[in-house]
């Protein structure tokens, strides 16, 4: 006698949601996505309140609106938490040497930036318990011009499973070497450009064990550099020096669809792509396309077969398997100063003086002097410092002590924020450097006397900025911040 056949669904749902609660978030979105019935499973109330105690044990008890499901006042707070749109945010400053901040990185629980020639990582667990004690990085004698972080386990530094989500950090300088960094010291020194080195790849080049990364050279030059040898002077990791440049490259960006291209574009505004597998006794046979774009190179990202690259007053996207230009974005006055794409919305950001501007690249295609679908005014200056995610784009320059957050979607600001002391008036240091992650986000600024890295946390954030009395984003109002004044030594 055949047994009746059943599935999952074939359960009640108290039983389903029982065996749900025990998934994880990614887990949640899949099942919602099978079916109508597993759909309702994924959303039940007690699901989504395991995940709001997970999230905010401090802040569910008496947060969420009895107007909304538990599941739909989660996501809402999700959104406005990576949308720095409270005006309470954890607040720590650490106050450093008054030298200019060239770069500065959010990794996981560590915030790292460089002032000159020296490399400092502060731990964001012993920042906030007061500890504030940090590492410095010195072997570099003169400025660090790029820094890269690339996997661990693409290194032959990997030993085991347990050191998979970790990070090395890479290096160049005007010293003329490249420099891997893990666990506080320098690991391996990457020597062979005759000058300055410019820039680094935006990712890794190739598949398997031999990864590669890349880097550009005053002297005009590309080299290959491989990750999997060993020494720590970095002996025979040279792979190739690729010739064709004839002025400094200053960007360069992993393809989208083949991860053995590589596009990189000279200080001329000459672009070429290197076919970096190509093993040829004449140097520059691996260049497998040319182009150019106008005016001085701002930004350039990859996505897929194209290359989205900012220079002068434009944006162009070219396809990298014709080298033909598929559409162009262009301001109507004045130069690019930062630029960033998210694809997956079709959208472009690029900012400007005094504003940063957002296009939606479906209407670009359909009309070559397309308006922006928002303008981000409200900065002084240049707009140097840009960051876009799905939720927010954040932007900022030298010129303003204040950054801005904008709804991606939208282009609403959502909150500005104070980058200098708040001690010191608006006419204040403007922003050096930032870096956002998330939920959380770090910014610099050189006064005369001093520096000051501030770092902010909206996690568990919980005064909304519509419900700030004065019914003004934090640009007028600070939350109370922890202050280490230790000097960063250099």
């Amino acid at each position: 006698m055949a047994v009746p056949s059943s599935s999952i669904t074939d359960l009640n749902m108290d039983s389903l949601v029982h065996c749900a609660d025990y998934l994880s978030l990614r887990d949640i979105s899949s099942l919602a996505m099978s079916c109508k019935y597993l759909g309702r499973v994924a959303s039940s109330d007690s699901i989504w309140l395991r995940f709001s105690r997970e999230q905010w044990p401090e802040y569910i008890s008496s947060g969420f609106t009895q107007t909304l499901s538990v599941r739909e006042a989660y996501l809402a707070r999700h959104t406005a938490v990576q949308q720095f749109k409270f005006v309470d945010p954890l607040v720590a400053d650490l106050y450093t040497e008054a030298k200019p901040y060239n770069h500065l990185f959010l990794n996981k629980n560590d915030i790292i930036f460089s002032q000159g020639s020296l490399v400092h990582i502060m731990r964001i667990d012993n920042f906030l318990s007061g500890r504030g004690s940090f590492v410095t990085l010195s072997d570099h004698n003169s400025r660090i011009t790029c820094m890269r972080l690339f996997p661990l386990s693409d290194t032959s530094l990997f030993r085991s499973k347990t050191q998979r989500d970790e990070n090395v950090l890479v290096t160049s300088s005007r010293d003329h070497s490249i420099r891997l960094w893990w666990k506080g010291s320098c690991q391996r020194c990457f020597r062979g450009h005759n000058g300055p080195v410019s820039s680094l790849s935006d990712k890794l080049l190739g598949n398997g064990n031999g990864k590669i990364f890349a880097s550009g050279g005053v002297d005009a030059t590309v080299r290959l550099w491989s990750l999997s040898s060993s020494g720590k002077r970095g002996q025979h990791a040279l792979k190739a020096t690729l010739y064709g440049h004839e002025k400094p490259v200053v960007l360069m960006s992993v393809a989208g669809h083949k991860i053995s291209l590589l596009v990189s574009i000279s200080k001329d505004s000459k672009v070429r792509v290197w076919d970096t597998t190509t093993s040829s006794a004449v140097r520059s046979s691996c260049c497998v396309g040319t182009t150019s774009v106008p005016g001085a190179p701002v930004g350039m990202r990859c996505h897929e077969s194209l290359v989205y690259a900012a220079a002068g007053s434009s944006v162009v996207a070219i396809d990298l398997r014709t080298m033909q230009k598929v559409f162009t974005v262009a301001i109507q006055q004045g130069d690019l100063h930062s630029f960033e794409i998210i694809p997956s919305k079709f959208l472009i950001c690029a900012g400007g003086t005094d504003r940063a501007m957002l296009w939606d690249v479906r209407k670009t295609s359909e009309t070559p002097k397309a308006e922006p679908v928002a303008e981000l005014d409200g900065h002084t200056g240049a707009v140097t410092h840009l960051h876009m995610d799905p939720y927010k784009i954040v932007t900022g320059g030298p010129e303003d002590s204040y950054i801005n957050v904008w709804e991606t979607d939208t282009g609403t600001q959502t909150n500005s924020l104070i980058c200098c002391s708040p001690d010191i008036s608006s006419s204040g240091p403007g922003c050096s450097a930032m870096a956002v992650n998330g939920c959380q986000i770090v910014t610099a600024s050189c006064g005369e006397e001093l520096g000051l890295i501030r770092y902010r946390d909206f996690n568990n954030a919980t005064c909304h900025v519509s419900s700030n009395e004065s019914g003004i984003a934090s640009k007028f109002w600070e939350a109370q911040s922890y202050s280490h004044s230790d000097e960063v030594d250099g």
